[in-house]
């Protein structure tokens, strides 16, 4: 445990330490909430526009997953590891970059952050099945799980804890909705659903562009 501890740390002020001002001025935006609200906006537009009033069952599915990563991981986890955060461990006072000040709460493992987005990104893969998508979906998460080590405020064991914890519970919800949704076909004839995901996939390049754009003109 303590070699994996001292990997962990290594490998944070390692990936923590490639740094400058236009990426602490991206990486500051992408770890934000609200920037992505019009990616979620479009992909539930898609959902709903497929799926018709069927959409609120597989909204609530979404709905579940995100609140189930970020309660087990924030209420369970994060109190019963009582593992510091690097931007509060006193031992890496000095050694972390932090942006803006920014140290985030007491505890760390693990992250929620990886836990949401990976928890969205394998549901929603499992539900619109297109590869294009796929791989924008989980490039998105990885990029946002990726900034919480950038900002110092996650070791990167707390990034990868997270997105299992996100992922298995993804798939857990998406197999319980897939059962449901089967039943449910029995009783009304729904049509094979085909989702527009280029959208989708548009709207997260475009705001990922948007925003390397505006971390250059920061500077």
């Amino acid at each position: 445990m303590e070699l994996l501890l001292n990997l962990d740390t290594n490998l944070l002020l390692t990936l923590n330490s490639l740094n400058s001002p236009f990426w602490d001025n991206f990486f500051w935006i992408i770890t934000s909430i609200t920037v992505w609200i019009p990616l979620y906006v479009i992909i539930i537009y898609s959902i709903i526009k497929e799926h018709g009033i069927r959409a609120i069952w597989t909204i609530i599915a979404i709905v579940l997953v995100i609140t189930l990563c970020d309660q087990i991981a924030s209420s369970f986890f994060k109190p019963f590891f009582e593992r510091l955060r690097p931007s509060r461990e006193p031992s890496l006072e000095g050694l972390i970059h932090l942006v803006n000040e920014y140290r985030g709460g007491k505890f760390g493992f693990i992250s929620s952050h990886a836990a949401n987005s990976f928890g969205l990104a394998i549901f929603t893969s499992m539900l619109f099945k297109k590869r294009s998508y796929i791989i924008f979906i989980f490039f998105w998460a990885t990029l946002n799980s990726y900034s919480r080590i950038y900002l110092g405020v996650h070791y990167p064991g707390d990034i990868i804890a997270g997105a299992m914890l996100g992922l298995f519970l993804g798939v857990l919800v998406y197999w319980l909705y897939n059962k449901f949704i089967n039943r449910l076909l029995t009783v009304i004839a729904i049509p094979k659903q085909e989702y527009e995901t280029k959208t989708i996939i548009f709207s997260g390049i475009f705001t990922i562009v948007i925003i390397l754009l505006t971390s250059q003109t920061l500077i």
